[in-house]
């Protein structure tokens, strides 16, 4: 199965958080030394997004630290800025004072740049209160599904214009709250859609129960959001089955708390460890998070490598030759699809992935992205509908392309530590989950050209 796929439309999502806006390229000039270090990761995006919205809608004044800095938070703290909730960042700490769930401001635009979570997770926290906003983000985001969240709002009072494509950005919505009962929402799509409503619902009119059509795709997020919700002091009656969640009318409490460290990205330090048969440690994590990138530990004992797992860390040792041969389910950890991918090459046998088929829907369509950019350096690759095979290969010289996708970049930088000649195109996209990538890469001991 083959796909082609568009370029990006530009970079206007990037943030003033960003970095390397101005350089085209980056080449990563392998050295042949295993990669060492002991690393402390900024915190997660998603519990991010999640608690600065939560904060926002708290009674009180919430201190949130390890925040990432990143182009989807800086959105986020903006958007709520222009709700008119006081927002202090002090380094990666934010200090929140809450709006008691009446958004100070009642009119206005707000921009979502390229991130899903706020385009999912705020549009329910506005049709909870009363006003009426222009909701806009960027053309990839605009691409991007949201009908079954909005659908779900309308059906629970709101009124939502679209001014153009029905179901996605841009749209104005009226709000005048959510009258609570019921709302069925699919799970196949996006987790997202869930969590959307959840987050809003304490401040429905009435108890609202949130009925889940099928499977949800990476259920852990869901379960992360309900966790949020609880640490924020609002509690959630989810069903034997999990199908369908209830909450009652509440109020969020303001916290203060301190945010792990972004799984997805340590998923990066601890693959160049696996790819240079080199030791990644990093500091402030344990294997009992609720993140499910997590799992990518598994697979990388599965390919050879040695991990430990502290109270307060992880650490991964690589291995002389990684391991193949294998078939493994991404469908609860599909961030690290193309992490995998991107070490298959050098593994001793084809690896293939499955259960990705809803990352088609994310920055781009990421299989195709990763099938047409693995073609491009030689190597094998078969795509499927929900995944891909990767086969060993030499990677040959080649300028590779990002799709203002960060996790295309970050992936094909695990590639460029290994094989000489490989150049990736905007290394800027990064900074939607890291912003100092290079840099970080750079400290590691690696030779790093931006140009």
């Amino acid at each position: 199965m083959e796909h082609t796929i568009d370029q990006p439309h530009g970079r206007e999502s990037r943030s003033p958080w960003s970095r390397y806006n101005e350089k085209q390229e980056v080449r990563i000039n392998p050295n042949g030394k295993a990669i060492t270090g002991d690393l402390t990761i900024p915190g997660s995006k998603s519990l991010t997004n999640r608690a600065l919205i939560i904060a926002a809608l708290a009674e009180g004044t919430s201190r949130l630290e390890g925040i990432l800095k990143s182009d989807d938070s800086y959105w986020c703290i903006q958007c709520l800025r222009q709700l008119g909730v006081q927002i202090d960042v002090e380094g990666e700490t934010a200090i929140i004072h809450g709006s008691g769930g009446a958004w100070p401001n009642r009119e206005g635009d707000l921009y979502f740049g390229a991130a899903g979570t706020i385009a999912r997770f705020l549009p329910g926290a506005l049709a909870a209160g009363s006003g009426s906003w222009k909701l806009q983000g960027s053309p990839r985001l605009s691409e991007r599904p949201l009908a079954p969240l909005l659908d779900a709002l309308s059906a629970l009072g709101a009124d939502i214009h679209y001014e153009a494509a029905q179901g996605r950005l841009p749209l104005t919505l009226h709000a005048k709250g959510l009258q609570g009962s019921s709302v069925s929402v699919p799970g196949s799509v996006s987790s997202q859609f869930i969590s959307g409503l959840l987050l809003a619902a304490p401040y429905a009119h009435n108890a609202l129960t949130v009925h889940i059509e099928g499977t949800v795709v990476q259920r852990d997020y869901v379960e992360m959001t309900l966790d949020m919700m609880r640490t924020f002091g609002v509690e959630t009656q989810p069903a034997p089955d999990s199908q369908s969640i209830s909450v009652q009318p509440d109020k969020y409490q303001a916290q203060s708390l301190a945010l792990e460290p972004d799984v997805s990205t340590c998923g990066y330090f601890w693959s160049m460890a696996a790819q240079t048969n080199g030791r990644v440690r990093i500091q402030g994590i344990n294997d009992q998070t609720r993140q499910p990138d997590i799992e990518i530990l598994d697979v990388l004992e599965r390919m050879g490598c040695t991990v430990v797992r502290g109270a307060d860390f992880i650490e991964v040792t690589g291995t002389r030759q990684l391991k193949g041969g294998f078939t493994a389910s991404m469908k609860r950890w599909s961030d690290q699809t193309l992490t995998i991918a991107a070490l298959a090459p050098f593994a001793d046998g084809p690896i293939t992935l499955t259960d990705a088929a809803h990352i088609r829907h994310h920055e781009c369509d990421r299989i195709a992205a990763i099938c047409t950019e693995l073609g491009k350096l030689g190597i094998r690759v078969e795509e499927h509908p929900d995944g891909l095979t990767v086969y060993p290969g030499e990677p040959k010289p080649a300028l590779l392309d990002t799709y203002d996708d960060h996790r295309v970049a970050m992936a094909l930088s695990l590639i460029a530590v290994k094989a000489d000649g490989i150049r990736i195109a905007d290394p800027g996209c990064v900074s939607k989950t890291c912003p100092d990538y290079w840099d970080r890469l750079s400290a590691l001991g690696l030779n790093v050209t931006l140009s």
